[in-house]
């Protein structure tokens, strides 16, 4: 395996570009640390790789066992400028020797409101807006209902089938998959109601207008508009599977939304930031929500989210509605100013549908002769296959498991996903080499082939 040269990546850290196995995986100093986990930390937190890291960047990540792995999950769509990213680790050092906290609450600081700017530059739409800043993507779409609540004076709430919102309270009830993630949690918060996505898989010849009609008729015959508060929706979903919505299915439900007073909801936390090849995914459409989430490849890998939107909505909470103690730490404030300038400066967007052409046409080739593939979906870096039985078309979650289990054997970092469990996702940083991407691709192929 051929190391690619570290001034080929652009941004890219010293450490070597290749996938390199001296051990087994895991390696002995992995089971070590894998014994000290299962002694040390609760049984319900489970990793998707036996094996420790010790150091990450670019396109690989090194264990503790000095293997080099291929790295096709970004920290689940984490780390888009890649990890350790120079500008980030440098802004990052320099905040911490400032100072690491002081609450924006009690002391504010001029980072925070750099981001918001950003933010409120770079999300959809040339309106007013405001941003609010928080941890976690859960932490940021609970905060969005608040706000939209508060501003419409109602309390119900739209998510959509295959839906992943987060692991608190409401947005367990918002997320519509029953394991792991909801299952012996409740009873979850009321007022949330669930609408039919348009999956164009599983959706024959409906159009994108057609599906948006159906889950429109949906709200109205069981919610009703004028008690519902917000829809909230994946421009493409995460956890549920890749699925990207027929055009125009968007479109239809930010018309309805804005026609009966409900504020719509683009939950970005996996799609934002150069993810799809678009700085958000909204931009494929050319849809304007009324306040979007991000978090994940927000800021290089510290812990930040945000709700941006029209003024008037993130206005209408009353003075100190919203914050938290951690919400815009200026050290994740930092490393986020650092993570959008190498979006916008190193050409990630780019970067991203290279990414795509990549990938796509490995596994729309590999389709036409392997019947397995049901379907192959997804924008930028951000790809998926949904593996079914060839014969009969339903998903095949034991294929699925099988192939991440052998890929990771040999070397490459690969994550899967989808309400029944048989999507394969690539989630690969944005600044990969392309040939190392090449590379991991032939490892799932060849598990695929062989399983």
């Amino acid at each position: 395996m051929t190391a690619v040269p570290t001034a080929a990546v652009k941004g890219g850290p010293s450490l070597p570009q290749k996938r390199e196995l001296v051990t087994e995986i895991p390696g002995p100093r992995s089971r070590e640390l894998m014994e000290r986990k299962l002694n040390a930390v609760s049984a319900a937190v489970g990793t998707a790789m036996p094996v420790f890291a010790e150091a990450a960047g670019a396109g690989v990540v090194r264990d503790v066992d000095g293997n080099s792995l291929i790295d096709l999950g970004s920290g689940i769509a984490v780390t888009g400028v890649g990890n350790s990213a120079p500008r980030v680790v440098e802004a990052v050092q320099r905040q911490v020797e400032q100072y690491t906290h002081t609450c924006f609450m009690v002391t504010p600081y001029d980072s925070y409101v750099e981001v918001a700017e950003a933010l409120n530059r770079l999300t959809p739409g040339d309106h007013a807006k405001r941003t609010a800043l928080f941890n976690s993507g859960a932490e940021a779409v609970e905060n969005a209902v608040k706000i939209a609540r508060s501003h419409t004076k109602k309390s119900a709430v739209v998510a959509f089938d295959h839906a992943y919102h987060g692991r608190t309270n409401l947005t367990m009830a918002m997320t519509a998959k029953n394991m792991p993630y909801k299952h012996g949690f409740g009873p979850f918060a009321s007022e949330v109601y669930r609408a039919p996505m348009s999956y164009p898989y599983k959706d024959g010849e409906l159009t994108g207008p057609e599906a948006a009609q159906r889950a429109i008729s949906v709200i109205e015959k069981q919610v009703g508009a004028d008690n519902l508060a917000a829809i909230v929706i994946e421009p493409i979903q995460g956890e549920g599977g890749f699925i990207v919505p027929a055009d125009g299915f968007l479109a239809t439900l930010t018309e309805w939304a804005s026609a009966n007073n409900v504020v719509f909801i683009a939950d970005e936390v996996q799609t934002g930031f150069a993810r799809t090849g678009a700085m958000f995914a909204c931009d494929h459409e050319g849809i304007v929500p009324d306040l979007i989430v991000t978090a994940k490849g927000i800021a290089g890998g510290l812990p930040l989210s945000a709700v941006t939107g029209r003024a008037d909505i993130m206005d209408a909470p009353h003075a100190g509605g919203l914050g938290g103690t951690y919400g815009g730490n200026p050290i994740a404030c930092a490393a986020a100013l650092a993570a959008i300038e190498t979006y916008e400066e190193d050409g990630l967007v780019d970067a991203a549908r290279e990414i795509e052409k990549t990938i796509k046409g490995r596994f729309t080739e590999l389709a036409a002769r392997d019947g397995r593939i049901g379907d192959v979906r997804g924008r930028g870096g951000m790809i998926a296959i949904e593996l079914v039985d060839a014969e009969t078309g339903e998903p095949d979650a034991a294929l699925t498991g099988q192939v991440a289990k052998a890929a990771h054997a040999a070397g490459v970092i690969v994550l899967t996903c989808g309400t029944y469990g048989n999507v394969f996702r690539f989630l690969p940083p944005l600044n990969i080499p392309l040939d190392l991407l090449s590379e991991g691709l032939d490892v799932v192929v060849e598990a695929l082939e062989n399983a």
